[in-house]
């Protein structure tokens, strides 16, 4: 990049200033991390729009680290956004509004340019597939008072005992001393705002085996919720699905996770929607969370004292994980589907190619010609007819 460029991209791109951050200090912003040296004091060059920022305190030796705390910004052009460490309870604490003019007019002038890094604006389309729905409205209607998210207030949520893989390498991180304690008083509880999602679909006068009919497929449920939930907007839906992820895989909270999951398990377990009444809602829910997984579930790790990516192989691994049985019956149901629209076969099928290149799930060995999948030596392998050349289907005959 010549100088003019990036003389440009440091004027017209929004500034984060942390002033007196120790070193050693994790520093991260989206899907990038950065570890405070002497001179570091702030990020530059960051695009407009929504972005979400985290990072952990460390001991003077750098090998033990506070539980994460982030929280999500929504930058203009050429804005400066300064926080100060709290050295007592080693978080970022704002500035009174004359320090923050002043400090920004220093930013401008490029008085501290040579202190900032630069936002690495190659993986910004990485941080795009993981944000694309995520809109300021969206993070004032689900993020917790004050804005800020991290495991250490999620204590309650445990009181009775971690059940699952996930919440138990969580729980287990909070005990045994990889991270250091910041406080030796009680955490207080702060809460999301998250939407409430019933497991099941309950109608006055229905007998057990109707209701077990009605909620084996969760369309009526996904419909019930997205009309009084989600006021029947498909893209807040999924703005709280990847609202969820990013507060879960790099703020760490256990709270995002257990959303995530009640979201994805939701969508997974309908049947009915993906062909006939929401086929577009389910092409942007599988193109969502294949880029989801793809990035959490890479093998190479920023920083492993994070604790980014260990998380999610440890506990989706497992051939009896949530995941793996939903993607199992949701990829079989797409796959031989009679009708199915072109998009979500088409993102259904990456998204079978990654669990099976990723976490080594085996699915059925197919073949394919001209994109399409079938199994080996089968007389009654499907044919595959175009429906409407202005929206591509697939008839499976």
């Amino acid at each position: 990049m010549d100088s003019e460029k990036a003389l440009e991209l440091v004027k017209h791109g929004a500034t984060l200033l942390f002033l007196d951050v120790p070193q050693h200090t994790l520093v991260g912003i989206d899907t990038q991390i950065f570890s405070v040296g002497p001179a570091f004091k702030g990020i530059k060059m960051i695009p407009p729009g929504i972005h979400f920022v985290f990072y952990s305190s460390s001991t003077r030796d750098g090998k033990e680290f506070s539980p994460t705390i982030g929280f999500f910004v929504d930058v203009g052009t050429s804005q400066v956004i300064v926080r100060k460490w709290n050295q007592q309870d080693e978080w970022l604490g704002k500035v009174s509004e004359e320090e923050e003019e002043r400090y920004s007019q220093a930013v401008r002038s490029l008085e501290f340019d040579k202190h900032l890094g630069p936002y690495n604006l190659s993986r910004y389309g990485e941080w795009k597939h993981l944000s694309n729905y995520i809109t300021k409205d969206v993070i004032e209607k689900f993020e917790p008072l004050g804005g800020e998210i991290t495991v250490i207030y999620e204590s309650a949520i445990l009181k009775g005992g971690p059940k699952t893989a996930m919440e138990k390498a969580l729980d287990a991180q909070m005990k045994k001393g990889k991270f250091k304690a910041s406080s030796t008083e009680e955490p207080k509880e702060n809460r999301f705002y998250y939407t409430s999602i019933p497991r099941i679909l309950k109608h006055k006068g229905m007998s057990g085996q109707e209701l077990t009919s009605m909620n084996h497929d969760k369309t009526q449920l996904l419909e019930s919720v997205l009309s009084k939930e989600y006021k029947d907007s498909e893209d807040l839906l999924l703005g709280e699905l990847q609202f969820s992820f990013v507060a879960f895989l790099m703020g760490q909270s256990l709270e995002s996770f257990m959303q995530w999951k009640s979201i994805v398990s939701l969508l997974m377990g309908c049947i009915h929607a993906p062909f006939h009444t929401r086929s577009q809602l389910f092409t942007k829910f599988i193109r969502v969370i294949y880029h989801q997984l793809k990035y959490g579930l890479q093998k190479e790790s920023s920083d492993p004292e994070m604790g980014v990516h260990a998380l999610l192989d440890d506990s989706w691994l497992a051939s009896d994980s949530f995941l793996h049985l939903l993607s199992k019956d949701f990829v079989a149901l797409v796959e031989e589907a009679s009708v199915v629209d072109g998009d979500l076969l088409s993102w259904t099928r990456k998204f079978k190619e990654l669990l099976e290149n990723r976490l080594g799930w085996e699915f059925q060995k197919k073949s394919e010609i001209d994109g399409i999948y079938f199994e080996e030596d089968d007389e009654y392998a499907p044919v595959v007819e175009m429906l409407d050349e202005s929206h591509e289907e697939y008839m499976v005959t």
